[in-house]
């Protein structure tokens, strides 16, 4: 007898929700002080814990939900559906924010919440092919209607490109060796499945690398998954518009989960917060005045208790911004 799947409020722990939602909060309060009602993106709605959380909480909140995962949507909807009349779903990757913004007639948010890299339901669902733990088609996309499938790198690619991104995507210092034993197996048989990978991996990862780096094929898939996806070229669009669409007061919170995704948001959120007049310039015209202000302490991480309630919270690193002056006319 087939179990039924659980609600996918069972399924799904949001990583970091209450953090999340009282950093957003006074950006939706400084939205009804100039007389507009609160909008929030959920640029990465996932499996939707994070918008059920503040639709519940906030009554006069609008949520934009953005997902390129057509299946979480599907069950965000669900979950979402008593709010139905405060919420636009959206099938979309999250760089194209302005163009859902435009097609919603919205020209300004009061909040975006970024919850960066595969999620819960991704890693969950074993054909989906995002986790080396268990054997599965080696697919890793996020949007399964479109693009090319791990499978097409692995097999495809030249050697060169393969060391490229399992070193850059995936800071693997063994990455040589890896492109080197994916391109001679393939020789024989293509790879069809995430076992044949991993097993590839193990036989050239040395078993004690194990110790420090945990599985030896973490870094691999990690890479492989970025580059699938283009997950961050996609960032680096996406920080930018997420900041231009902010209004007065209103706030972006990101939670990345390796150092390359941080990176970006870092240099994004850090860059907009300094003055960008000239060194040396007698008056600081309005125009170079910083844009956001940051409203966490650097880096946040999540605490022991957040981390019990949700075990994938522990590798997060959360930042948080302010729009703090006005956004030019377009």
């Amino acid at each position: 007898m087939n179990e039924q799947p659980k609600p996918t409020s069972e399924r799904h722990v949001p990583v970091l929700r209450d953090r999340c939602i009282n950093l957003l909060a006074p950006g939706f309060e400084a939205a009804r002080q100039q007389g507009r009602a609160p909008i929030v993106i959920d640029a990465t709605l996932g499996m939707g814990g994070h918008s059920e959380a503040m639709l519940q909480r906030f009554p006069d909140l609008h949520l934009i939900g953005i997902d390129r995962d057509e299946e979480a949507l599907a069950l965000a909807g669900e979950r979402l559906a008593p709010f139905s009349a405060r919420t636009d779903l959206v099938h979309a990757v999250y760089d194209e924010i302005p163009e859902v913004l435009a097609d919603l007639g919205v020209t300004e948010i009061s909040g975006i919440l970024m919850d960066l890299g595969v999620s819960s339901l991704q890693l969950d669902e074993r054909e989906r092919g995002f986790a080396y733990s268990f054997d599965a088609p080696l697919d890793m996309r996020m949007d399964t209607s479109r693009g090319q499938t791990a499978a097409d790198v692995v097999n495809t690619y030249s050697e060169e490109e393969l060391v490229r991104i399992i070193r850059k995507w995936g800071e693997e210092k063994f990455a040589g060796r890896i492109a080197n034993r994916i391109v001679a197996a393939r020789g024989g048989k293509p790879f069809t499945t995430t076992g044949e990978l991993v097993e590839q991996i193990r036989s050239v990862v040395p078993a004690g690398a194990a110790k420090s780096g945990g599985h030896p094929a973490k870094r691999t898939f990690q890479a492989l998954r970025i580059e699938v996806n283009e997950e961050l070229d996609v960032l680096e669009r996406a920080v930018p518009a997420a900041v231009d669409a902010l209004g007065m007061g209103g706030r972006i919170v990101v939670m990345s989960y390796h150092s390359l995704e941080d990176k970006i948001v870092k240099a994004v959120l850090q860059g907009r917060s300094k003055s960008s007049a000239p060194l040396g310039f007698p008056v600081e015209l309005e125009e170079h005045k910083p844009e956001l202000k940051i409203v966490t302490k650097g880096t946040e991480v999540p605490t022991a208790v957040e981390i019990a309630e949700n075990p994938r919270a522990a590798s997060a690193r959360l930042r948080a911004a302010e729009r703090i002056r006005a956004r030019r006319a377009a």
